[in-house]
């Protein structure tokens, strides 16, 4: 009986350990809890009515920036332009800033969260001059998210990992890094020296031409991906070399290229060096010489043939209206009426002719010669545009080669053998459209 009590009495105590160990694992549980799931808005303020941003870093610098008009500038720790689109990025997070949960309703210590001496604070000025601070601590448990408080608010949340990193900016995230501001619509034109000679590019509307070293015809994409590549040209701020390696970089590097670019506020100038495997450059623009991604040396080492344009014939992919080929003692006339072609009265075969429109669109230099151009043994004539544009190319043949010119223009195009023999040969394949059988 002894034994058989003393075995209940240890059951007991047994089964009353276990109870309050889950009690109080239970408590401990709802401590560290949320009181609520639902997301609570900590910033709610229109992307257009911020006025001044200040991101104090407990372990680095202090970044202000201020708006004036429409344009951000960063005023500390120096005054500098602001990124748009980075100002922007941070804007659109800040904005609608949302908690993804509440931790604790009413905190009595702000210090196990990190707050009370915060890894990140943001001091917000609206444009009606209302304050708010927004404090970011430590990294939860799980690693996904911080704490946030809102200074004079007694709640601690919950802020998603992501959202932080959209509002932790240094200077050099939020700088603008551009080392040429011009404004791309309104370039007027661009000289690039590179390749031991220059080139000189104007615009008119919404076509280049190339006018130095000699009138040319430009390849309009060309030259719209060099503009590109210089107005996409930055600071390389990860990299690791200061102002002084970079300039001393600079100094001793290869001259690879030198551009100018002028649009309606003047003319801004980027000069590209080559110090081994990296590029620097310094911009008349900003102050400083900066090192820039490979990308953009390798953009602006061209010369005149990289921009010229190859194609004998301007009417692209738009439909002739006209044709007039003669080779020889053989010519051949065809005029388009709706979708149908025509030659001497006659309808064409439907494969024919698109394939030999093929061959004339296809019609590109291979290299640019000086001379050598001699009597033209090809007359070729485009009418397109409605009759607005006539194009008419002489071809010419040099030895084994063949030399191509355009009508009231100096320049030279070569021709591979292939590409005239393609040429002959679809125009030896026209033929009339099969006569419609009689019912």
């Amino acid at each position: 009986m002894k034994s058989k009590g003393l075995l209940t009495a240890s059951f007991l105590l047994l089964v009353l350990t276990g109870f309050l160990w889950w009690s109080n694992k239970k408590a401990a549980k709802a401590d560290k809890e949320p009181v609520e799931s639902t997301t609570t808005k900590l910033v709610s303020i229109p992307e257009d009515q911020f006025r001044e941003i200040e991101i104090k870093h407990l372990a680095g610098e202090t970044v202000h920036m201020q708006r004036n008009d429409s344009k951000w500038q960063i005023t500390v720790p120096k005054s500098l332009p602001a990124d748009a689109d980075a100002v922007s990025s941070m804007l659109s997070t800040l904005s609608s800033l949302g908690s993804d949960r509440t931790v604790e309703d009413k905190a009595t210590s702000l210090d196990q969260y990190g707050l009370t001496q915060p890894s990140v604070e943001l001091d917000i000025i609206d444009k009606n001059k209302k304050t708010s601070r927004l404090l970011i601590g430590d990294n939860t448990p799980a690693g996904t998210a911080v704490y946030a408080a809102i200074a004079g608010d007694p709640r601690v949340f919950a802020l998603s990992s992501y959202k932080k990193s959209s509002l932790d900016k240094s200077t050099n995230d939020l700088r603008d890094k551009r080392l040429l501001t011009f404004d791309s619509d309104k370039v007027s034109s661009i000289e690039l020296t590179a390749k031991k000679q220059t080139v000189g590019f104007g615009r008119s509307k919404d076509q280049w031409q190339i006018v130095k070293p000699k009138p040319f015809r430009a390849d309009h994409s060309q030259v719209e991906d060099l503009l590109r590549a210089l107005r996409d040209t930055k600071m390389d701020l990860g990299a690791s070399e200061d102002e002084k390696k970079a300039a001393g970089a600079f100094s001793s590097g290869t001259p690879l290229a030198t551009a100018r670019v002028t649009d309606v506020s003047g003319t801004q100038e980027l000069q590209v060096r080559k110090n081994k495997d990296d590029c620097y450059a310094k911009s008349s623009t900003v102050a400083g010489i900066y090192k820039i991604l490979g990308g953009t040396g390798t953009a602006l080492d061209k010369g005149l043939d990289d921009f010229r344009n190859k194609k004998l014939f301007d009417f692209s992919f738009a439909d002739p209206d006209k044709i007039e080929f003669h080779d020889g003692s053989k010519s051949y006339f065809l005029t388009r009426s709706g979708s149908d072609w025509w030659s001497n009265g006659a309808k064409m075969d439907s494969g024919t002719v698109p394939a030999l429109i093929d061959k004339i669109r296809d019609l590109s230099a291979s290299k640019f010669p000086e001379s050598g151009f001699a009597a033209p043994i090809i007359d070729l004539t485009v009418t397109s545009d409605g009759g607005k544009r006539t194009e008419k190319v002489l071809i010419s043949k040099n030895g084994d080669n063949f030399i191509a010119k355009r009508q009231d223009e100096p320049a030279l195009y070569g021709l591979t053998v292939s590409a005239v023999a393609d040429l002959q040969k679809s125009v030896a394949d026209l033929k009339s459209a099969p006569t419609p059988r009689k019912k």
